[in-house]
């Protein structure tokens, strides 16, 4: 028997809908090349979102087509979320962050039809053009006034100039929720990009997801300041959340890297919740260290992309009153997976227990199955012990990659989605990721988690930024060693006692690196394969047991 339950389908129409109806004055605020402070409010959004759909259409886009964007965080970006998705189209948000050559890969792979971009990025789109025939022609995001003087790109139009053209007046169609709303590949550190193409469904239960107490809260309440990118994973599902629930939008624009100006943001825009990457918060929180200024409206923000070290945990809390909220997952799953909130099992803990509790990445969302294997598929207990591939499954997760040649890999046959991370999960369901799969360490046929050593690393207040890598040892097979950029002056025979009491002996570093940088990929990690290439010469001192 069924129930008798409208079938309403889960749209981002539907989400533009009732962000207009009951959030329409909510405010926008977005910092540009050619705005110090833009202002408007959903409704305006929307309607040029419509108009955005009324362009495409006269431009003569297909109903199905992919349409990239290389943009910062911004309304103009924001309009083409809504106006490219809501008409049927495929948004393809483009990482300029990539190699040249990727990005000729991932625009011929999507078989995008038109190209909006920063005009900041105009000399990278002006490179790569001549090798992507298929892309009809290029929109600048910016206003006549701000267009490049010269440009060798064919087709160019000034988005402004086409919009004030259009007609904010715009019949949405009724999708299927099942159609593809938006296209994003991920970085491409072993092979080719792959595209990971997300539908109109999983993208409303991932804005549930976000949404729940249990993750991140959003709530009419709160202003939102996405400093992750627009064009990684869609910002973490932000702007379509914020707008889904009425919580104010603060863009950071190109200056998403500049601490004074995200400090600035926080305190005259009344931000509550921020989100990004580790990398992002370390100069964050030097600018405070040295200026003596506050985060005061911000309660809470939520960190992923890689694992944030204790010491900044710590700091947020203890120094600002924010809670610093871990964070996990991929682009495969929209991306949140699991997020580190209390439960009544972890809310009184204290000392090291809290300690090491909060450096776990966090429990699964509703909507998120998880579990963990040994190499035979065989699944592992939650006891905080057993390490294993974690594999996840679930609506707002891919199903396979667009347009891959052959069945994939990273998929079994019951349909669960390898991540390629090695995990614990404790029997609260807390997961802890100890490594990437090719990044774990083996000594003596015995893991060892590099995770664990850069976050103790990471809390000596001489250490900067800090990676673990295994390199070859006649003896033991792998031994880490840890590769330190400094913050003011330590020794090598400093940082390995450091690690005493907090680690199993054997665990210790037999050496330390000091490095000026760190290598990192286009989206803000540590690139451990760039590094291990970097130290292919390297061999550990003579006498190392």
């Amino acid at each position: 028997m069924l129930g008798l339950m409208m079938d309403t389908p889960l749209t981002l129409n539907a989400i533009a809908r009732h962000a207009e109806r009951n959030h329409g004055r909510r405010e926008i605020v977005s910092v540009t090349a050619d705005h110090a402070r833009h202002r408007y409010t959903f409704a305006d959004c929307l309607a040029r979102a419509r108009r955005v759909s009324n362009l495409l259409a006269r431009l003569g886009a297909s109903e199905d087509a992919r349409i990239a964007t290389l943009a910062w965080n911004d309304f103009r970006h924001l309009e083409m979320y809504f106006g490219v998705s809501c008409s049927g189209r495929v948004l393809h948000t483009v990482n300029p962050r990539l190699f040249a050559e990727q990005l000729v890969y991932i625009i011929n792979h999507a078989e995008d039809e038109w190209v909006f971009f920063d005009v900041a990025f105009t000399a990278l789109i002006e490179q790569i053009a001549p090798a992507c025939p298929k892309v009809k022609g290029y929109v600048a995001l910016t206003s006549e006034t701000h267009m490049p003087a010269k440009s060798s790109l064919p087709n160019l139009h000034c988005y402004e100039t086409l919009l004030a053209h259009e007609s904010d007046q715009c019949e949405w169609p009724e999708l299927d929720e099942r159609r593809a709303s938006a296209l994003c590949y991920t970085s491409g550190t072993t092979g080719n990009p792959k595209g990971v193409l997300y539908n109109h469904r999983s993208t409303v239960l991932h804005c549930y997801g976000l949404s729940l107490v249990d993750s991140a809260a959003l709530s009419a309440l709160d202003a939102v300041l996405p400093v992750v990118p627009m064009f990684h994973v869609n910002a973490w599902g932000y702007p379509y959340a914020a707008m889904m629930v009425g919580a104010k939008l603060v863009f950071p624009g190109h200056r998403l890297s500049q601490p004074e100006l995200l400090v600035d943001l926080v305190n005259q825009e009344g931000v509550t919740i921020a989100g990004g990457v580790p990398t992002v918060w370390l100069p964050l929180l030097d600018y405070l260290r040295n200026t003596g200024r506050s985060l005061a409206p911000l309660n809470r923000t939520v960190v992923g992309g890689s694992a944030a070290p204790l010491s900044m945990i710590e700091e947020f809390r203890d120094r600002h009153g924010v809670t610093l909220l871990h964070g996990w997952g991929m682009t495969e799953m929209s991306p949140v997976g699991v997020v580190n909130q209390p439960t009544t099992e972890t809310i009184g803990l204290e000392g090291e227990a809290l300690a090491a509790h909060l450096v776990k990445q966090g429990r699964p969302l509703f909507g998120v199955d998880i579990k963990i294997v040994d190499d035979d598929n065989r699944e592992l207990p939650w006891d905080g012990e057993s390490f294993g591939a974690l594999k996840v499954r679930g609506p707002w997760i891919c199903s396979g990659y667009y347009r891959l040649e052959g069945p994939s890999t990273a998929h079994d046959a019951d349909g669960w989605f390898d991540t390629g991370d090695v995990a614990t999960i404790d029997r609260n369901g807390y997961v802890k990721i100890t490594d990437r799969a090719k990044d774990v360490i083996k000594s003596g046929g015995e893991w060892i988690s590099s995770l664990d050593l850069e976050n103790v690393a990471m809390s000596h207040p001489a250490v900067r930024e800090a990676a673990v890598v295994g390199m070859p040892h006649e003896k033991w097979q792998e031994r880490p060693l840890l590769v330190v950029v400094k913050a003011h002056e330590v020794s090598r025979d400093e940082l390995l006692a450091w690690f005493e009491g907090k680690i199993a002996k054997w665990w210790t570093p037999n050496d330390v690196l000091f490095v000026d940088a760190l290598p990192h990929t286009a989206t803000g990690k540590i690139s451990k394969l760039e590094l291990r290439r970097a130290l292919a010469d390297y061999r550990f001192p003579d006498g190392q047991g």
